[in-house]
């Protein structure tokens, strides 16, 4: 079949909730488990797209799930064009709003499509956006949640014997100098030659994040600080910004391109992190890509390895990869790490096919 006669016939999504291997603790929340949703765009030329969405919570998947149906109904036999599909959803959507799960859902869908049209070419999406396969610089993110102090320094012993010259430890207990002390028992763990990152997931006041930021910047060597406050208080991010040394780094929450904008325009960080899901799927990333160019600033990916090393390899300000495994029992061909990078797929499209025994055994009826 020619390419330019490809069309969609039908999507299917199916929720699984996979065990973590290190559950998390965050200062607003425990992650325990991975519950993710599952999509083959099913194409009338034999290609299936596949993509899959992290739901946060196993209670979310359902409402996702249906409106990634809903979608699918309105694009039912259209060209497999990821930007006329953007489009298009985006115009039915206007009055509900782009936003929160109805962005998840039009970034599943828009993954799937870019996967399906890179296996339609036989090529990496990387090739389609025209990049190459190559090395991405990771940091391991799988764990050094907060927990006690000797624990907390097996873990990240652990995490950099992966391979890895980078680490990313939670903050956010109740008291600052506890913070501090797991902050130095860290560091100390890992020693200088790596790379230490912080976050306190949206945990502090601007007040406290002025107080524990220049604490930070006293004890030096921590790369950057990731959402110090509530992600969408780019007023607050950008006073935390000005009086803190120590790089601030937002983005994850980033709710499509245009949200990103916004936060450049207040000068609200120093780094951007956009989520692949969040931000708007393939279309959205690109979009993101070049106002953090403009703007000259570093970008990061937020979760999702396997396709945002592929989007990373062609930011023209590309910065660092966060690697998780949360995905890995569901995949054929999880994201394929060496020394501490992940390495971009030559397999067409996204190269994401499900381990179906997984699948089963972990699937959500």
């Amino acid at each position: 079949m020619k390419l330019e006669k490809l069309k969609i016939r039908g999507l299917r999504a199916r929720a699984v909730v996979v065990p973590m291997k290190r559950p998390l603790a965050t200062a607003t929340g425990a992650v325990t488990i991975a519950p993710l949703l599952l999509l083959d765009l099913e194409t009338d030329g034999g290609i299936t797209g596949r993509a899959y969405l992290f739901g946060i919570g196993q209670n979310h998947l359902k409402p996702i799930a249906a409106l990634v149906e809903a979608m699918t109904a309105l694009i039912k036999g259209d060209a497999l064009a990821p930007f006329e599909i953007e489009q298009k959803l985006r115009a039915k959507y206007t009055l509900l709003g782009v936003h929160n799960i109805v962005l998840f859902a039009m970034s599943g869908i828009d993954m799937a499509a870019w996967d399906a049209l890179g296996q339609a070419h036989g090529q990496p999406v990387v090739r389609l956006l025209g990049g190459r396969p190559r090395r991405v610089a990771a940091y391991n993110s799988k764990g050094l949640g907060i927990q006690p102090i000797k624990p907390l320094v097996k873990e990240a012993e652990a995490l950099v014997a992966e391979g890895f010259s980078a680490v990313k430890l939670r903050l956010g207990r109740a008291a600052a100098k506890d913070d501090i002390e797991a902050l130095r028992a860290v560091k100390k763990a890992i020693g200088p030659k790596v790379t230490l990152m912080t976050d306190f997931n949206q945990g502090l006041s601007v007040a406290e994040a002025l107080k524990r930021g220049r604490m930070i910047d006293d004890e030096g060597g921590v790369f950057w600080i990731e959402e110090p406050i509530r992600a969408d208080d780019f007023a607050g991010n950008a006073k935390v910004a000005r009086d803190v040394a120590t790089p601030i780094q937002i983005g994850e929450n980033f709710m499509g391109p245009e949200q990103m904008a916004q936060a450049l325009a207040a000068e609200a960080c120093d780094y951007v992190m956009p989520d692949v899901q969040r931000i708007g799927g393939v279309t959205g990333w690109m979009r993101a890509a070049a106002l953090a160019q403009a703007a000259g600033v570093e970008m990061s990916s937020h979760l999702f390895p396997e396709t945002s090393c592929q989007l990373l390899a062609v930011t023209p300000t590309g910065h660092w990869l966060e690697y998780v495994d949360w995905a890995d029992p569901v995949l054929e061909n999880p994201a394929r790490l060496e020394k501490g990078h992940v390495v971009v797929t030559e397999r067409p499209g996204l190269g994401m096919r499900w381990n179906e025994r997984a699948v089963k055994k972990f699937l959500v009826r």
